[in-house]
């Protein structure tokens, strides 16, 4: 062997261990790392405005989790009631959305990506995440879609997935990280409910059989000061219960076998520190279910960055959409003083924060809902010892709040009038109305019958 030949794979194996060194220092110093500033949404529109990343850039997170609808994939139908195309209404014949084609994703990923705000969140804070429908390739979707092998890579491509991550050889999107040193660490969880879902309704899975087994060595390994767990869609709330059938919302309410899984996995583990984020629903909101655990269960919904509620309907009609939120029936919400709207529900472009001081004594998380100018549009204050399991004192103070015993009434619990009268009051309104006009046509056919009477007697 040459002298050359000798040098060149001496400095081959340099390389080697100095790539395997940087990229053990960088696992080394995310662990070293203190987070204490998280921010997190959803539902992103690539073709819309996008203002509210001055206001997350300007949060100055440290990590910022992406929890589906990431970029819309799929395309819409034309709102259609009649002809051979319908695709409204009981009488429909069509889906009201088809999936994008491999480019067209790939283009959508790449417009959503070259967003100049979002580029300047990507140079400041590390970003992670996982799917919705929506970049999941198809509306409502879940395992019976065949685009998903293929939009599972655009996705990782997306989120600047290292190529040999396990992430890519998988079925499902599903990832844990870790960050801080032991007494401030931080698990994250992001859990995939498309890859493997059963339609809604079936009462089937969610997660699936092989991420139900990961889940469960993440969640019983070695305990963590925090646990977030991401999922694409609400786990506490069930607004479906109370507004169907107007409107049906997706969420692991929908799949209960599935959330008591969950709940009881979690008991199992004896893990402290655990509380979820979601997205989807277009709106946001923090939730609470204390009946789950021997300690509350926190729900931070962010949804969305350009999708909400709001911005479909006109400008005039926006509080009629607040009072009709304040109307619907919810257990599960958390209100306070510090809501702007009273439903606190807020139904505009919104990011979720956490903010966690490991300084205070004890450890406090401040859970909020911030609107395009960051400010909190809802939010609340948490002590890390209310987190933890078997704490007597905090749950003899828990029994004793004024509100707490409705944070275990599930919405299905309601009593029927209660749970429908959404519902109620709308078919009312249309009874009222229809009567109205009933009576209008009615009136109007007598005068033009007495005039035309009149005139024949005249």
């Amino acid at each position: 062997m040459g002298i050359d030949q000798r040098r060149w794979r001496w400095w081959n194996a340099v390389v080697f261990i100095g790539m395997v060194g940087v990229t053990g220092s960088n696992s080394q110093e995310k662990q070293k790392q203190v987070v204490s500033r998280i921010a997190f949404g959803s539902c992103s529109n690539q073709s819309a405005p996008q203002p509210i990343w001055d206001a997350v850039v300007d949060f100055h997170p440290q990590v910022f989790i992406w929890l589906g609808d990431n970029i819309y994939g799929d395309f819409k139908r034309p709102f259609k009631i009649f002809g051979q195309e319908r695709t409204v209404g009981p009488w429909k014949n069509v889906p009201r959305f088809v999936p994008s084609s491999e480019q067209e994703m790939k283009t959508r990923y790449e417009k959503a990506k070259s967003n100049p705000g979002y580029a300047r969140l990507q140079q400041n804070a590390e970003v992670i995440g996982t799917w919705d429908d929506h970049d999941y390739g198809l509306n409502d979707a879940g395992k019976e879609f065949h685009g998903k092998i293929t939009n599972q890579k655009l996705l990782l491509d997306f989120l600047d997935e290292p190529q040999d991550s396990p992430r890519r050889k998988q079925a499902g999107v599903y990832a844990s990280y870790m960050y801080g040193p032991v007494g401030r660490d931080i698990k994250i969880v992001l859990l995939d409910t498309r890859y493997h879902r059963d339609p809604v309704g079936s009462d089937g899975t969610i997660l699936g059989n092989s991420q139900w087994l990961w889940l469960e060595k993440e969640l019983k390994g070695p305990p963590t000061a925090l646990t977030i767990i991401g999922s694409s869609i609400q786990v506490i709330s069930n607004l479906s219960a109370t507004i169907r059938p107007l409107f049906a919302m997706e969420s692991w309410a929908r799949f209960p076998k599935e959330r008591d899984r969950l709940f009881k996995l979690i008991a199992d583990s004896k893990r402290a520190g655990v509380f979820f984020i979601s997205g989807d629903a277009h709106f946001g909101e923090i939730t609470r279910y204390d009946c789950a655990l021997d300690y509350p269960l926190y729900d931070l919904t962010s949804s969305g960055v350009t999708q909400s509620v709001e911005e479909v309907v006109p400008h005039f009609l926006r509080s009629f959409v607040r009072f009709v939120a304040w109307l619907t029936p919810s257990t599960m919400r958390v209100k306070d003083q510090n809501c702007r709207y009273k439903s606190c529900i807020y139904g505009q472009t919104n990011f979720g924060t956490i903010e966690i001081d490991w300084d205070s004594h004890p450890v406090t998380l401040k859970f909020k809902v911030r609107d395009k100018d960051s400010i909190m549009v809802t939010g609340v204050d948490v002590s890390l010892t209310e987190l933890q399991p078997s704490n007597s004192e905090v749950l003899d103070r828990a029994k004793t709040e004024h509100n707490n015993s409705k944070h275990c009434t599930l919405e299905v619990s309601l009593p029927w009038i209660v749970r429908h009268r959404l519902a109620i009051l709308f078919f009312s309104a249309l009874f009222v109305l229809l009567v109205v006009f009933v009576v209008l046509v009615y009136t109007c056919f007598r005068f033009c019958r007495l005039e035309s009477c009149k005139r024949k007697h005249d």
